[in-house]
C-alpha cells in the first residue's frame, strides 16, 4: 500500500496550516521529515501533490481528490480505534433492538433517554418488527434485543424470553361506520362485508399466522400498528387494535369499541435477548425493560 494513515495526517496538516513549516510544527515533527513525507508520496504516486501559490502550499486536483477522500479514511480509522477501545470496556460497539409494532414505542423513549445520559458512546440501531419477524431478527442475531414480540414455539438455545405485557385486543371502527348502526353483539356475518385491516409479518422464513384475523373479505394489508390505526381511524376498514395504543381515540370518540361475538383476544408481549454473551449495553437495557415491567405489575 503506497499510501499510509500517515501520510494523508500529514496532507491533511499542510493543507488546514497553509504550509511544511506551519504542519510540521503541528505535527511536532522538523520540516524536513514532512518535506520527506511529500515528496516520498508523489513519487510512488506518479503525480504532484501540491503546488506553490506565492509562500502557500496548496493541493494540486489531483492532491485534492486524495486528500478529500483521503480524510473519509482518516475518519473511519478513528473510528476503529474507538470502536476496539469501547469493546475493551465491556460497551458494546453497537447495539441492534427490534420493537415488535404492538408495543408501544413511546414507553421505550424514557430508558433509551436515559441510557444516552450514561454516555457510553455505544450506537443503539432501532427497527420495527412484525409478529413472526420479531422472533426471526432474535434468532437471526440481526437484532441483540426484541421488545414486545410473540413468545417463541419452543425453547431456543442462548435466547432467553420473559414476559413483559399484556395485551388486550379490542374490536373496533371510526366513530361514523356502518357497523355502529347494528345490534350488539356483531356476529361474523355483519362484519363479513367490510374490509378487514391486516398487519403484514415481517418473518421472511416462516411467518406466523395471523391470531387476530376475521373471515372480512377483502382485506388490505399495511406494514405497521401505526398504518392499521389510521386505516380504522379513517373508515377504511375494521379490525382489533391494542387497547394501550388506542386508549385516546377511544376516550375522544373517534373510534368506536364494538362487542362482537367472537372473542376478543389477550395476548403476550416478550423481551427477549442473547443470554450467551451480553453485553454491557444489551445488560443495561434488559433491567430496565424488566424493571418498567414490575414497575407498571406494582411489583
Amino acid at each position: 500500500m503506497k499510501l499510509t494513515l500517515d501520510a494523508l495526517t500529514v496532507l491533511d496538516a499542510i493543507d488546514r496550516k497553509g504550509s511544511f513549516a506551519s504542519a510540521a510544527q503541528a505535527l511536532f515533527r522538523v520540516p524536513s521529515t514532512v518535506t520527506y513525507t511529500v515528496q516520498k508520496l508523489e513519487e510512488d504516486l506518479g503525480f504532484a501533490i501540491f503546488k506553490r501559490a506565492g509562500r502557500r502550499s496548496v493541493l494540486t486536483p489531483a492532491g485534492q481528490v486524495l486528500l478529500d477522500q483521503g480524510r473519509q479514511l482518516l475518519v473511519a480509522a478513528q473510528e476503529v480505534v474507538n470502536s476496539a477501545h469501547q469493546v475493551n470496556s465491556g460497551w458494546e460497539a453497537e447495539l441492534n433492538i427490534a420493537i415488535d409494532t404492538v408495543w408501544d414505542i413511546q414507553r421505550f423513549y424514557s430508558i433509551l433517554t436515559e441510557f444516552q445520559q450514561l454516555n457510553s458512546g455505544v450506537q443503539v440501531n432501532i427497527t420495527e418488527e412484525v409478529m413472526g419477524g420479531t422472533l426471526e431478527a432474535i434468532i437471526e442475531q440481526r437484532a441483540d434485543i426484541t421488545i414486545g414480540g410473540p413468545p417463541p414455539v419452543s425453547a431456543i438455545a442462548g435466547i432467553q424470553f420473559e414476559s413483559i405485557l399484556n395485551t388486550q385486543w379490542l374490536f373496533v371502527v371510526a366513530k361514523d361506520h356502518p357497523l355502529t348502526s347494528l345490534p350488539l353483539p356483531l356476529t361474523e356475518h355483519d362484519i363479513e362485508p367490510y374490509v378487514s385491516i391486516v398487519i403484514r409479518d415481517s418473518a421472511t422464513q416462516s411467518p406466523i399466522r395471523p391470531h387476530r384475523s376475521l373471515t372480512a373479505r377483502p382485506r388490505l394489508r399495511v406494514a405497521n400498528m401505526e398504518q392499521k390505526i389510521q386505516a380504522q381511524l379513517q373508515g377504511i376498514g375494521v379490525g382489533f387494535l391494542p387497547k394501550h395504543k388506542i386508549q385516546p381515540l377511544l376516550d375522544s370518540g373517534e373510534l368506536i369499541e364494538l362487542e362482537i361475538e367472537k372473542d376478543a383476544p389477550v395476548t403476550q408481549q416478550f423481551c427477549a435477548w442473547h443470554s450467551t454473551n451480553p453485553g454491557r449495553a444489551a445488560q443495561w437495557f434488559v433491567d430496565k425493560i424488566l424493571a418498567e415491567k414490575k414497575v407498571n405489575q406494582g411489583i
